[in-house]
């Protein structure tokens, strides 16, 4: 009788946990922020999602992932419509969700191999 494995596919940095306001990856927790590429989990100070501008995600951009899934903080909330449309511009579509959300959807959509990139603002 065939058996369904989890195929190994989606390799790179999961958020495995929170800590106060950050993020834990493997054995280091991330208190200010963190930015998730497919191959890396890098620290961040993340700046007030008001004043989110293009340039503070601009370590995500190249190459152009499929989407930013974009980590408010405690609660969903938008960012200004100046940072959306800058993205936009260069053909990146912003997902955002509150951060706890977008840490365990990164986990599935890096699962699923899919090319996306995270910024988590702090819980």
């Amino acid at each position: 009788m065939p058996t369904l494995e989890r195929d190994g596919g989606g390799n790179g940095p999961v958020v495995n946990g929170f800590s106060g306001r950050g993020f834990r990856v493997g054995d280091t927790v991330y208190p200010d922020g963190l930015q998730l590429t497919p191959s890396a989990a890098l620290g961040w100070t993340a700046p007030m999602l008001d004043a989110l501008a293009e340039a503070d995600v601009s370590a995500l951009l190249d190459p152009l992932p499929e989407f930013l899934l974009l980590g408010t903080g405690a609660t969903l909330r938008r960012p200004s419509a100046a940072f959306v449309a800058a993205l936009d511009a260069r053909g990146l579509g912003v997902e955002p969700m509150d951060s706890r959300a977008a840490a365990r959807l990164w986990g599935v959509l890096r699962a699923e191999g899919r090319q996306v990139v995270a910024a988590l603002l702090p819980l």
